[in-house]
């Protein structure tokens, strides 16, 4: 049997509604697909040794899909976020910001302060970068559901099986962010504050080449490298661990028989280093947008 892999980026969110579309798409497998294109998704096909598959032909094939990594959040977990939450959002003992940040960093955060008539003196850095990002830049606002959403309800209806790429476990989440120092987030909040600085036009600017396919764009959005900098990704243990996991899982897929679609995050695909760029290296032939200049 021909082996193929479809891969299909998932953004954490695209930045604008696309037009609506009514005709309901056939119950078969290849909803996928169209329910895949329909998200605005840019999408990859990897030839593998056996066989090459263009991405139609593969996901209307489709044996099987693998969707996002889950966190696996216990009862404990709750408790621990609930007892522990300032410890997540505001800086430690009765620090303030003008504690941790150079002049230069703690005039832009004031200058910001000022524009938004806010007070992040005693705000974790990571939430004070959360709030530039989705309170005032908005990025995760008026949104379609992601590649993820619409690819399960597709493969649903079609019979293809899911299953996740795998599982964090809510206690190493949070203990990731409880053992981090302020100033393991003050890149992430100098990122964020890059975009704040911009305005919303970066937001505006990110979607639409996510919807015309210019991936190079996207990744070197303010707002996309913002996201990159920020935790989980950029937590060296959650992060790492993210990335390893759908590595070894797209590798494991590039091998097997059928076709597999996978709904991957767009920055474990194209980053430097990525998984594109991995599978790249090992000598696959990829078809689809250009993720690199």
């Amino acid at each position: 049997m021909t082996a193929a892999l479809g891969l299909a980026a998932a953004a954490l969110a695209a930045a604008a509604p696309l037009a609506a579309q009514d005709d309901p798409a056939p119950a078969s497998t290849n909803a996928i697909v169209v329910n895949a294109k329909r998200s605005g998704a840019p999408m990859w096909t990897i030839e593998t040794p056996t066989g090459i598959v263009i991405l139609e032909e593969a996901t209307a094939e489709a044996n099987r899909v693998i969707l996002g990594v889950k966190p696996k959040i216990s009862p404990g977990d709750i408790f621990r976020l609930i007892f522990k939450g300032g410890q997540f959002t505001k800086l430690p003992d009765k620090t303030v910001a003008s504690d941790y940040l150079t002049p230069e960093q703690y005039a832009r955060l004031s200058a910001l302060e000022a524009e938004y008539d806010a007070d992040f003196a005693r705000k974790s850095f990571l939430m004070t970068a959360f709030d530039f990002l989705t309170k005032r830049l908005r990025f995760n606002k008026d949104t379609v559901d992601d590649a993820g959403d619409v690819v399960k309800k597709a493969a649903n209806r079609a019979n293809v099986p899911t299953s996740r790429a795998g599982a964090i476990r809510g206690k190493d989440m949070l203990d990731s962010l409880a053992m981090a120092e302020p100033a393991d987030h003050i890149p992430c909040l100098e990122a964020a504050m890059t975009a704040a600085e911009i305005g919303p036009e970066l937001v505006e600017k990110r979607g639409a080449d996510w919807r015309a396919f210019r991936i190079p764009e996207v990744m070197n959005n303010p707002l996309e490298i913002a996201l990159s900098r920020c935790w989980p990704w950029a937590d060296p243990d959650v992060g790492n661990e993210l990335r390893t996991i759908w590595v070894e899982q797209i590798t494991a897929a590039s091998t097997a028989d059928g076709v597999t679609l996978a709904v991957v995050p767009l920055r474990v695909l194209a980053e430097d280093g990525g998984v594109l760029d991995q599978l790249e290296a090992q000598g696959l032939p990829i078809g689809g947008p250009v993720w690199r200049k």
